[in-house]
């Protein structure tokens, strides 16, 4: 008796350390085929969708769905879905500690609900495809959070840990993919950024070069014999294109040395009023700011911004051109209006790109480099439309 109930024992647990191993051994596999897939994909939406079958199959569920951090807006958006694809394509978005997803990202770990009809959820999408059960867990990748994935299955289903311990390796592989996904598509747009800027700098540069040889190739070989106005003329505009040749060689000099990070922001206590109007000279400009507003920050940063969207605003809108000031919270804000038409809607997301003028006849540098200083200083540059005319506001900290 004693001998039989030793060697059922035995069997017994024999078997559960079989059935240990087994599972192990599948578990094992799952991870490997979830790497496979992070090795064998650059592109990011194709990662993604890759990720999700593997996902689905491995956990034996009906949908799966990936939402990625919008940082800047601090909120969740679904990116790439299976079984609910409904998800991506109306674009949700959820804040992040708001409904499933967005608890999931602000607590940082895995959350399960057993019955979705009785839970906190924000997407109407996951109760009207009717999924009853569902398990997800937070992207992480160096201890920061890259998104959420979820998983839901159409039939009342009771997630074990089994179950999220293997959600929790698919995520980690899952997100550190992703992460090198974003690296890959970022250096492939700086890479053709580059190539861009120097075939369109060397076309910019050539235009005034080719101009100024010209005509000095020709005051030289009969500026003798040419009458005295034409001669003036050719001078002038010779002098006009070298001029927009400095322009563009400087304005690129600025772009480089902001690329590589070379100028070094220094604020410093600053009469925001007076050094506004030593800034800008001319009777079409306008200073509105509180003479006693007193801020810290650097002057170079903001006479580059200001200047340039100064000249930005004589060139393409009319006067007067009026500049204001506040400092609100923790943030200055520096704003230039010009009352012409207005910036063309079709040339509002190019605004800030490089050599970007609108057909008209600037570098189209100008934005571009304020933009750039705007960030070097912490801040940023946006466009406010106007009922009249066009605004531009300059937002830096506020560190003093």
């Amino acid at each position: 008796m004693t001998v039989e109930g030793a060697n059922g024992g035995d069997v017994d647990a024999l078997r559960r350390a079989l059935e240990a191993e087994r599972k192990s051994r599948e578990r094992l596999e799952a991870v490997q085929a979830v790497t496979d897939v992070a090795l064998a994909y650059l592109e990011l939406e194709e990662l993604l969708q890759a990720l999700l079958f593997r996902t689905r199959d491995i956990l034996h569920v009906d949908t799966c769905a990936i939402l990625l951090l919008d940082e800047d807006h601090n909120e969740l958006v679904a990116r790439a879905a299976v079984g609910i694809e409904e998800e991506v394509e109306a674009g949700v978005r959820i804040p992040v500690g708001g409904g499933f997803a967005g608890r999931i990202a602000a607590e940082r770990r895995p959350v399960i609900l057993p019955v979705v009809d009785h839970a906190h959820v924000l997407n109407p999408i996951l109760l009207e495809k009717g999924i009853k059960s569902m398990m997800g867990v937070p992207l992480m990748a160096h201890d920061a959070i890259v998104g959420v994935m979820h998983v839901g299955t159409l039939q009342p289903h009771e997630f074990v840990q089994d179950d999220v311990e293997l959600l929790v390796l698919v995520a980690q592989r899952a997100a550190l993919a992703i992460e090198k996904a974003r690296v890959h598509q970022e250096m492939v747009r700086l890479d053709q950024m580059k190539l861009n800027f120097v075939a369109i700098a060397s076309h910019e540069l050539r235009t005034p070069a080719t101009s100024v040889y010209g005509l000095l190739t020709t005051l030289r070989a009969r500026g003798h014999e040419l009458p005295e106005d034409v001669r003036v003329e050719l001078e002038d505009t010779a002098w006009q294109q070298s001029d927009r040749l400095r322009r563009l060689i400087e304005q690129l000099l600025d772009l480089s040395r902001l690329d590589a990070r070379a100028i070094e922001v220094q604020p410093q206590p600053l009469v925001l009023g007076r050094t506004l109007s030593d800034m800008v000279q001319g009777d079409d400009v306008i200073v509105e700011v509180d003479p006693s507003l007193a801020v810290v920050a650097d002057p170079l940063v903001i006479e580059r911004v200001v200047s340039n969207l100064v000249a930005n605003a004589r060139q393409h809108g009319a006067p007067p051109v009026r500049i204001d000031a506040e400092q609100k919270d923790r943030h200055l804000r520096i704003s230039v209006a010009d009352c012409g038409a207005g910036i063309p809607e079709a040339l509002v997301p190019r605004l800030f790109e490089r050599f970007e003028h609108g057909g008209g006849s600037g570098t189209g540098l100008g934005l571009a480099i304020a933009k750039a200083y705007a960030n070097a200083h912490g801040g940023d540059l946006y466009y406010e439309p106007t009922k009249k005319g066009a605004r531009f506001d300059l937002v830096i900290p506020r560190t003093g």
